[in-house]
Formats: structure tokens, C-alpha cells, sequence
């Protein structure tokens, strides 16, 4: 999961300075910055001379709000809701709104870029009009509005047709993508308000690092349970993605009414003006005066000097050359979370048994925060000291094109993958070809004669022969079939002749049966689909041959701990047919035959077992041969092979990329926050979730132009796109000086470092991420 930012907007002034502007010179150099782990308290006098205050001095004075406890379970909850319903939208877009799995990438990337692009409107909102605790209530209540829509909308009796239901789910992930947008930058802001600075530098140090956990708790915990719900829990005869979405949409509600419990304990600061508005404005009237005047000045921003103060000025111009190094940085997350789209389909066509447990394929997210939560305290107390007593890595930027880099061996990975997972995959029927499967149903071999081969094909009692390529020269085709049996063949007479007419990419199946004792040919009027499920699992339609049972009655599948009924209805095939496939739990079953509507045989007639991405038809018959008695004949027939790749070989692909994530992303917010101007942070930080918005917008530029057929391409494509952005980024990189080194320079010039952009307070040389 992407680190969650917290104070993107200016705050923690003193409380003399709460009805004052961000922008004054005097009240920046008491502002509050955002806290990094490990960071020493740290005051700079004017001297420039660093002095470290006595935290015990500064706190015993402070009681420790308690209200910030209210507002770490809201965070939890809020987060809890917001990755169990992502986790599980991919699937729902594709398997419940019938989108194809390039449609449903599209529309969850479109969402994910809405979800990071709305923190500015939020932060605007609550820094100019509204203060962040209305902010974070008002904006709630749409979040849970729209986790309600989503959720009202997976209920099939309430929105049974398609056109309805997909319109109300859009319309609940709009309200979602507004909710987690516009209180994303205000919560962990509201929370750092709480606090009195200095004196409590220490306590918002420790409840930074407790907000955080629980956002990976809560993503954690929901990606793991909520592909359950969806899974393990039947409702309306499917999935249950009401449950699924339902479940999230009760914690937003639970987080609501946390929030609202601690209203009488909570400092509520009003609104302080929006530095990025101030910016914003600063640039364009910089433009427009440099394009208006005739006058030379040193550099553009200068022409702003007429209406905006110096040291504005002198902040935006180092904001704009860290802004230069944001400019590769969304591919990055173009990436990075295609883990909720793309790799949860490739998990779909991939073996999840563990043991007596199946492993389900949105629930592989759930490795992304724990490895997250693992490697974290890993990198800071081992791998960065080692690498830094090596003299490698010790700088943000190397770090961040390090990561960057990772990330693309993460996409080489999951290309080999995909690779190796085309070998099991369906071989599509092409144009001006058709596929024919043979079953013989009858009680004795027959000899098979087909015009495309030369020599007659023999099949025993209940044995398939699959023709998987028959060139055709017209879209549909009149074949004649010859079948020749040696008599006798238990209650069957002969038949010498039969034609089938068969469809251009279409897998159609011939069951050689009889009606009446007389031998027949019957090509099942629904032919085979032969892809793989959406979600993974395996799929199974009955073909019979059955008499003497009513119309309506159904044949039951009984496995360990799901049952499954395939219903006899009446056809213009009359009692030789076949039902529409239907997805089963991976499992071995028993095959009951109907006594009547409602009742079945106490024995089963058969056993068979299914696996997960198998497609699957099970053929029942009654007896064809007096002699051998009444007794029903039950077999499978294997369509398409099951998923024969385990799901665990994704592990090593989410690993590089969550290692690529800590050093890519935590070190790239350690990098804003230390380099920006103390005026500027709130800017940055927007900034930095707006890379975040374009890098899904690449994703679906990528995925709507389909530059290629096979998925392991685009991987791949990906992975050398991603290389050449850091050669970019290292390009960048490779003339950009840090802050310390600006201020040597200035010391060794005898310039005073405040007249080359405001000092930033957060940086010390002894900075931790």
C-alpha cells in the first residue's frame, strides 16, 4: 500500500498563532513539521547554531490528548473500508458489471487517479472555507453514502438488470473516490493539531508512527477478510459482494461515529488560507507579468515581486526544482498499483490450494502491507546502516532511483510469470476454424468417420475425441458424420449417417448417444466456453442423456462444505441437452440423481473432483443396456486444464516491490520534507499525491491503447518504460544539490542562508526516514 502522508496542509502553529496566515515570514519559524521517525527535536537558533531542547522539560507540563486516540480508530476503520472494497473491485467490475478484464483495469485505474486527485480540493476545502474537523465530517458522510450506493447496488433483487446496477455502482465508487480523497490529507493534520509544539515534539513523533500502523492494520486485516465475505459467503445464489461491500461500508460508519465521539475533546483550529493556492497564484502572475513587462530581472518568478513577498517568492523557486524531480515519478505508481488490477487477474489463472485451504486471488494484496510493516523497522535499524558503512545509498535520491528501479525488476518478474502461465491458458478457436468435441455415450465402441480425416476415429464407452482445429470456408458448415458400431450394442440400433452444423470459432460438443434405442448425434445447442473464470475458480456445466425424470428437477452436487443443482429443463433437444456453466468451489463431489422436483436418490451415482481455473463438463446417462441394468453413468471431461501454477510464485514479485515502495516512496516523502522550505510542505505534499493520480492515468492510456494481445508483453513494456524514466530521473537527479550542501557553499561564500529561500527547520544531518 502507498505511504499515507500525513499534514498536507500547513498546521501545529502556535496557539497565539491560530488566527494568523501561513505565509507570514515570522509565524513560519514556528510552524510545525511533519514528523519522520527517529528524528531528534531540533531547534535552529538565528545563528544557524542547532541546540537540542530537554524533552522532558518541554513536556512535563502537557497532558497527552487523549482525543487523538478517537481519531487513530477512525483512521483504522476508514482504512479497513477503503482497501477490503478495493481489493475486491476488480472482479466485482468484471465478473458483476460484465466489463472485460482491459475495461475493468481502465475504470479501477480512473478511481484510483480520482481517489489521489481529490486530497487537493480536500485540503483546499478545509485550509480555506471549511477548518478540517467540518472537513473530515461533511466529506464522511458522502464516503459512507457512497460505500452504501456500492453496496445496495451488488444486491441482485434490488437492481436485477445490468444497464441499472452498473450506473449505481459507478455512482457509489464517484461519491468513494470524493470521501477517501478529501479527508485523505486532513486526518492525519487534524491529528497533528491535537498536540502542543514544542512541548510535545516527542508524543507527535510516536503518534505519526501509531497512525500509520493502523492504516497497514486496517489494509492489512481487510484484504485478507473481505475476498472471504466474497468468496465463502453465498448470497442470491453467487458471490457475495453485498456482504463484501457491505462489511466496508459499516466500518465507514464505525469511523463516523468515532470521529464524531471525541467532538468535545478535540482542538479544532479554523481555516488558515491554502498555500497552494498562493502558489498557484504567485505562478501565474509571474507569467503574466514577465510576458507584459520589458524590464530583464534574474529570473521569471521575480516579475511576481509587485504583489507577492520576497521570501514567497524565494520558497517557490526551490519548490519548482524539487517539483523538477516529481516530473518521473508518477510512472512509478503507473506501477505500483496495478497490484489491484492486473496481478489480481493474473492471480486468477493460478493454483491457490493450501492444503485443505484455497488461497483467493485478491487476497495475494495482503502481502503488499505485511511485507510493508516487516521491511520498514528492517531498513532502518539493518539494511540502510549496512549499505551506509559501505558508503552506498546514503542519500535520498539514490535511494529513490534504487526503488524505482526495483519496480521494474517487479514487472521483469511478473513477465516471466506470465510467461509461464500462457502454457496453461485455453488455445482459442480462430477465425474460419471450429473445434468439435466427441463424447461416445453409447455401450460399445463405434468407429467414427469425419470428412477433414482420412482414416475413422474409435471411441470406447464414455471416451471424448476433441478435434481442436477444423478449417472451415464459410461461417457455418453442414458436416457430414458417419457411425458405424458392431451390433449387438446393448439396447441401440445402428444408424449409418448424420450431419452437424457447426459455427466458425466456436467449441462445439457431439454427444453419440441414443434416443428411443435409436443411436443419434447431438450437437448440445450451448456450445463449450472454454476460457478460464474471471475470479479463478473452476467452472462446470452437466450434459445428460436422462428419461423418466420430470422437467425442472435437478441433478445435485454434493462436495464438503458447498452444493450445487444443474437443472433438467425442457429444450427443443428435448432430453438429451446440456445447462449453462456455472462456477463451484474447487472440491470432490457426489452426483445424486432426482427422484422428483424436490427429493434425490440416497445414493450417489458418482464422484469426481474439479480444481481451481478448470473448465469442466460432466456428462450423466442413463443405461443403455438392459442387460447391464438401470444403473446412470457419470463422467468428466476436462475443457480447459486446471491452473497448474501456484499462487505463492507472486510472492517474489510483491516483495521487490513493496522493497521498491519503502525506498521509492518513504524516502521520496523523507526527501520532500527535507528539502522543502518549511512554507512549502503542504504544496509538496499535494504534489506528491497528484504523481500518484497520473502515474493510474498512464495505466489506462497503456491499457486502452492495447499495444499488445499478450499480457506478458505490456509486463515487460512496462519494465523497460520504467528503466528509462530513471535514467531520466538519475539525469535530473545528478545536478540537483541538497540543502546542506547549499549551506556549506554559502558558508565557505559567507552568504547568509536565509536570503536563498526560507530555512528549512526539518533537516538535520542526522535525519532517519
Amino acid at each position: 500500500m502507498t505511504m499515507y502522508t500525513p499534514l498536507l496542509s500547513q498546521d501545529g502553529e502556535d496557539d497565539a498563532q491560530e488566527n494568523s496566515h501561513p505565509w507570514q515570514e515570522e509565524e513560519d519559524e514556528e510552524e510545525v513539521l511533519w514528523s519522520l521517525e527517529n528524528m531528534e527535536s531540533t531547534k535552529l537558533l538565528g545563528e544557524g547554531k542547532k541546540i537540542y531542547d530537554d524533552p522532558e522539560t518541554r513536556e512535563e507540563k502537557v497532558k497527552y490528548p487523549s482525543s487523538v486516540f478517537f481519531i487513530i480508530g477512525n483512521e483504522f476503520c476508514e482504512r479497513f473500508s477503503y482497501y477490503g472494497m478495493k481489493a475486491i473491485l476488480t472482479l466485482y467490475l468484471h465478473y458483476q458489471l460484465h466489463y472485460s478484464e482491459d475495461d475493468s483495469t481502465v475504470i479501477y485505474h480512473v478511481w484510483s487517479m480520482l481517489c489521489y486527485f481529490t486530497p487537493v480540493l480536500g485540503a483546499i476545502l478545509a485550509d480555506t472555507v471549511l477548518g478540517r474537523f467540518r472537513t473530515i465530517f461533511y466529506i464522511s458522510i458522502v464516503y459512507v453514502l457512497g460505500n452504501s450506493v456500492l453496496s445496495l447496488a451488488a444486491i441482485p433483487p434490488i437492481f436485477p438488470d445490468l444497464g441499472p446496477k452498473i450506473v449505481i455502482s459507478l455512482i457509489g465508487l464517484f461519491l468513494i473516490a470524493l470521501g477517501t480523497g478529501g479527508i485523505k490529507p486532513c486526518v492525519s493534520a487534524f491529528g497533528g493539531d491535537q498536540f502542543v509544539l514544542p512541548q510535545q515534539e516527542r508524543q507527535l513523533t510516536q503518534f505519526f508512527s501509531i497512525f500509520y500502523f493502523s492504516i497497514n492494520a486496517g489494509s492489512l486485516i481487510s484484504t485478507f477478510l473481505t475476498p472471504v465475505l466474497r468468496d465463502d459467503v453465498q448470497c442470491f445464489g453467487d458471490d457475495c459482494y453485498a456482504l463484501a461491500f457491505g462489511v466496508p461500508a459499516v466500518l465507514m460508519f464505525v469511523a463516523l461515529f468515532l470521529f464524531l465521539a471525541g467532538y468535545s475533546m478535540y482542538t479544532i483550529k479554523p481555516p488558515e488560507g491554502n498555500i497552494v493556492l498562493r502558489v498557484g497564484s504567485c505562478i501565474m502572475h509571474a507569467l503574466q507579468q514577465k510576458v507584459r513587462s520589458n524590464q530583464e530581472k534574474e529570473h521569471w518568478l521575480d516579475y511576481a515581486d509587485d504583489k507577492f513577498e520576497k521570501q514567497l517568492i524565494l520558497d517557490v523557486k526551490v519548490l519548482l526544482k524539487i517539483l523538477l524531480l516529481y516530473i518521473p515519478l508518477p510512472f512509478f505508481w503507473a506501477l505500483f498499483d496495478q497490484q489491484g488490477s492486473r496481478w489480481t487477474f493474473q492471480a486468477t489463472r493460478m493454483d491457490g490450494e493450501l492444503g485443505g485451504w484455497t488461497l483467493k486471488p485478491d487476497q495475494m494484496q495482503v502481502v503488499n502491507p505485511f511485507f510493508i510493516l516487516l521491511l520498514i523497522p528492517v531498513f532502518d535499524s539493518f539494511i540502510y546502516p549496512v549499505l551506509a558503512r559501505c558508503n552506498l545509498l546514503k542519500r535520498q535520491l539514490p535511494r529513490i532511483f534504487t526503488g524505482g528501479v526495483l519496480a521494474g525488476v517487479a514487472f521483469l518478474v511478473s513477465g516471466f510469470l506470465e510467461l509461464k502461465l500462457e502454457t496453461t491458458y485455453p488455445v482459442p478457436v480462430k477465425s474460419g476454424e471450429t473445434r468439435i468435441s466427441f463424447i461416445n455415450g453409447l455401450p460399445c465402441n463405434v468407429n467414427l468417420g469425419v470428412p477433414w480425416k482420412d482414416q475413422d476415429i474409435t471411441l470406447s464407452n464414455l471416451e471424448e475425441h476433441v478435434f481442436k482445429s477444423i478449417e472451415m470456408n464459410n461461417t457455418s458448415e453442414d458436416l457430414d458424420v458417419t457411425l458405424n458400431f458392431e451390433t449387438p450394442c446393448g439396447n441401440v440400433n445402428r444408424i449409418d449417417r448424420s450431419t452437424i452444423n457447426v459455427s466458425e470459432e466456436t467449441a462445439h460438443v457431439v454427444l453419440i448417444t441414443a434416443d428411443s434405442n435409436i443411436a443419434k448425434m447431438v450437437n448440445i445447442n450451448t456450445p463449450d466456453d472454454i476460457e478460464k473464470s474471471g475470479t479463478g475458480l473452476p467452472k462446470l456445466r452437466m450434459l445428460f442423456n436422462i428419461e423418466m425424470v420430470p422437467f425442472n428437477s435437478s441433478v445435485l452436487l454434493q462436495g464438503k462444505t458447498e452444493k450445487y443443482k444443474f437443472y433438467i429443463e425442457e429444450t427443443e433437444q428435448g432430453y438429451i441437452s446440456g445447462t449453462d456453466f456455472q462456477e463451484v468451489e474447487p472440491d470432490s463431489y457426489e452426483v445424486f440423481m432426482p427422484v422428483s422436483i424436490d427429493t434425490y436418490a440416497d445414493e450417489a451415482s458418482g464422484t469426481f473432483d474439479v480444481k481451481l481455473g478448470g473448465v469442466y463438463n460432466f456428462f450423466v446417462q442413463k443405461s443403455l443396456d438392459d442387460d447391464a441394468g438401470n444403473e446412470t453413468s457419470v463422467k468428466l471431461y476436462e475443457v480447459t486444464p486446471a491452473n497448474s501454477v501456484h499462487m505463492l510464485w507472486l510472492i517474489p514479485q510483491y516483495f521487490i516491490i513493496t522493497v521498491s515502495e519503502v525506498m521509492f516512496s518513504i524516502t521520496g516523502l523523507e526527501f520532500s520534507f527535507t528539502q522543502a522550505p518549511s512554507s512549502m510542505k503542504s504544496v509538496l505534499q499535494a504534489a506528491w499525491l497528484l504523481t500518484v493520480s497520473f502515474g493510474n492515468l498512464i495505466v489506462v492510456i497503456i491499457a486502452e491503447a492495447k499495444f499488445f494481445k499478450r499480457q506478458a508483453l505490456e509486463f515487460f513494456l512496462f519494465a523497460v518504460l520504467m528503466f528509462v524514466d530513471m535514467i531520466v530521473f538519475a539525469v535530473l537527479a545528478a545536478s540537483y544539490k541538497y540543502v546542506d550542501e547549499i549551506a556549506e557553499d554559502n558558508r565557505l561564500r559567507g552568504v547568509d542562508s536565509e536570503k536563498q529561500g526560507k530555512v528549512n527547520e526539518g533537516y538535520s544531518d542526522e535525519t532517519k526516514f
